[in-house]
């Protein structure tokens, strides 16, 4: 980010000041272990820590200046340009729009129920093939996340890619007014969050508080294919585009084929090859590609360009440990994602198990916050995993076991189950259930932390490490430390497999 000096930042924030505001500062951080000389640092108060009570350590390390919301009383800190405000993190989002107003970077946002991640990492990597854009460095999509995902910007960047997510009411309109979007884009809407939002009806209405942030020039991209989405934005008096499979869509995707880790379909005569898996990752590529084109890249410059795109992490991460296959999406769990997944997990058995050898297995996790329709979504999800040709289920916290008992019911019979209480209960018993060539499917909710099943699946299932031993070569004249001062200096021609 550019330089700011303290007292400007002071009037943005409209802080009160303690000691002198003359320093400057060129980046943000609300992380103690990781300020830098010359940082603004926000004290925020978390769920474990509070940034307060690290004021006088970043202080130490060389920061600039720090926002605080309470007096600190500590003799250490006389002197210091301290700025006080009634609320940190609203000053944080206060800073941002007031940076973002001062840059001229176009800023992208994007929302919906699934696919706000990939679908930005898909924009960031095709438009950095001709502007130089930035993105969040993580799902960084909430009230503290989107002011440091525009404060992490260059002013000299052309774009910026950044989510945009809620699980209440309001929350996206506050973050889009911060983030005033050029493009704001709307993934889908599925059931999501329901402890929150009450019903679908009103997670349509919050993620099209979106639009609140846009300039006049601005432009909204929807999906086709929800039909209460586009409803609501005619009944609303929105212009938009629009992507899908839906022959209404502005970019519409035809001959969609997904085969194990690949997928391909075609969008105005030109074909698409994207090598990420499942028809989530399709509707994915079109958002992408809806955008993309609004900086004038051509459809066969974003094919050539998403070519090469990589998985993200945790997220239809496919993983080869020794003789088992694991899909590890364990990032978090709505129903929609979970669908996708077991999709992909069904792709997986055509294209890696066409003799039908390897049993598929899915480590089901709970999905949450889906309030009072919790029980139904999380039996359909049983249904759906039969119909799917799931043999195991691993059914991890008390609303995955009424999944493990609909698919149970649904398979008549011919679906082994077994309930866990948490996922330390689950991996206890991995060693029990899963063989040596199955192909297993991992996903749940963030709270439950499934990463750590796939890390017992990996100790469990990987190959022995080989070992090598230094070969001792005889030569007339030279003695074991000289052998063994050769070895330290060159490696090669010594090293042979131990049997």
């Amino acid at each position: 980010m550019k330089k700011f000096s303290v007292e400007a930042l002071a009037r943005m924030i409209g802080a009160e000041t303690d000691g002198a505001v003359q320093a400057s500062f060129d980046g943000v951080s609300t992380d103690s272990r990781t300020v830098k000389p010359s940082d603004c640092f926000f004290a925020i108060a978390g769920e474990k820590f509070d940034g307060h009570d690290f004021v006088a350590e970043v202080f130490s390390k060389g920061a600039a200046c720090a926002v605080v919301s309470r007096q600190l009383g500590n003799a250490r800190l006389a002197g210091r340009p301290i700025l006080r405000v009634d609320d940190t993190v609203k000053a944080l989002g206060d800073f941002a729009r007031h940076y973002r107003q001062q840059c001229s970077f176009k800023v992208i946002a994007i929302t919906g129920s699934v696919g706000k991640t990939t679908t930005r990492q898909m924009i960031h990597h095709v438009l950095s093939q001709r502007y130089r854009a930035a993105q969040s460095p993580k799902s960084f999509n909430n009230s503290i996340g989107l002011p440091m995902t525009l404060l992490a910007a260059e002013p000299d960047d052309d774009v910026v890619v950044a989510e945009i997510g809620a699980n209440h009411p309001g929350e996206i309109s506050y973050l889009t007014r911060i983030a005033q979007p050029d493009i704001a884009v709307i993934t889908n809407v599925h059931p999501a969050h329901l402890e929150g939002f009450g019903d679908i009806d009103t997670i349509v209405r919050e993620k099209l508080s979106i639009t609140e942030g846009l300039g006049t020039n601005g432009l909204l991209i929807i999906n086709a294919d929800i039909e209460q989405l586009v409803g609501a934005c005619a009944a609303g008096g929105l212009v938009f585009r629009s992507f899908g499979m839906s022959p209404r869509a502005d970019y519409r995707a035809e001959g969609i084929t997904c085969l194990g880790l690949n997928s391909s379909f075609i969008i105005s005569g030109t074909e698409i090859h994207l090598p990420l898996p499942g028809p989530g990752n399709v509707e994915n590529a079109l958002a992408a590609c809806a955008v993309c084109s609004q900086f004038r890249l051509s459809i066969d410059e974003f094919a050539d360009a998403v070519r090469t795109i990589k998985s993200v992490s945790m997220r239809a991460e496919l993983l080869q440990v020794g003789t088992v296959t694991i899909l590890n999406d364990c990032y978090n769990a709505n129903p929609a994602s979970m669908r996708n997944a077991l999709e992909i997990l069904a792709g997986l058995a055509s294209e890696r198990n066409p003799q039908g050898e390897r049993r598929l297995v899915f480590v089901c996790g709970e999905m949450a916050e889906l309030g009072r329709e919790s029980e139904r979504l999380h039996a359909e999800l049983g249904t759906q995993a039969a119909s799917l040709g799931v043999e195991l289920l691993l059914a991890v916290g008390k609303s995955a076991w009424i999944t493990a008992e609909a698919a149970s019911n649904a398979a008549g019979g011919n679906l082994e189950t077994a309930r866990f209480a948490d996922t330390v209960s689950l991996c206890n018993s991995l060693e029990k259930y899963i063989k040596g060539r199955d192909i297993i499917l991992v996903k749940g909710s963030r709270a439950a932390k499934l990463e750590t099943a796939v890390e017992k699946l990996k100790e469990l299932f990987a190959p022995a490490p080989t070992t090598y031993a230094i070969e001792e070569v005889a030569r007339p004249s030279t003695t074991r430390r000289a052998v063994e001062a050769e070895t330290k200096e060159t490696r090669r021609g010594l090293l042979r497999r131990s049997p």
